[in-house]
């Protein structure tokens, strides 16, 4: 984390941060795991990474004006939070790097006050009220995230865990 950093390189060094948690939480499962709804609403682990790799892709390529590539399922129709028998961890795990991959250089290229234009709704938005919506989204899921994983096996936290002697202590992901 730049502790020091300015405003744009902290609020994107705070999405990568929370960005990696979420991939964080697919660490050491396995695929029936990572589907399992752990929620009445059918919440797992694996529909909110495709989830957060559309939401990506549409606010920050889609917002201002890049390309995406083709979904093979309707995110308008909530199909971005479930995962289908078909679809494999690798190939959500690889759709979530890829939109991160995308949505990246949209950050860096951009300032904070340009405007871009949702299809989705009627009026403009920032790229600094993007990147501070986007990094609400992400800490928001990987905090979904962390209940469903604790009920799964009982890991917490948004990093790992590493030991110094007999004290645990959080790593810097800086």
């Amino acid at each position: 984390m730049p502790y020091a950093g300015d405003e744009k390189e902290t609020l994107h060094a705070s999405l990568r941060q929370h960005r990696d948690a979420v991939l964080w939480k697919l660490d050491g499962l396995d695929d029936e795991q990572l589907r399992r709804p752990m929620t009445p609403s059918g919440t797992n682990l694996l529909g909110l990474v495709k989830h957060l790799a559309s939401v990506e892709y549409g606010w920050f390529v889609e917002t201002f004006g890049g390309e995406t590539e083709p979904l093979w399922f309707d995110p308008y129709e909530s199909e971005d939070m479930t995962v289908g028998p078909g679809e494999t961890t690798e190939r959500i795990v690889a759709f979530y790097g890829r939109a991160r991959a995308a949505a990246d250089p949209v950050i860096d290229g951009l300032s904070l006050d340009t405007l871009g234009r949702p299809a989705w709704w009627d009026h403009s938005v920032s790229l600094r009220w993007v990147l501070v919506h986007m990094t609400e989204e992400t800490a928001r899921h990987a905090g979904h995230m962390d209940i469903v994983r604790e009920l799964i096996d009982g890991a917490t936290g948004d990093r790992p865990r590493v030991t110094d002697g007999d004290r645990p202590r959080v790593t810097d992901t800086a």
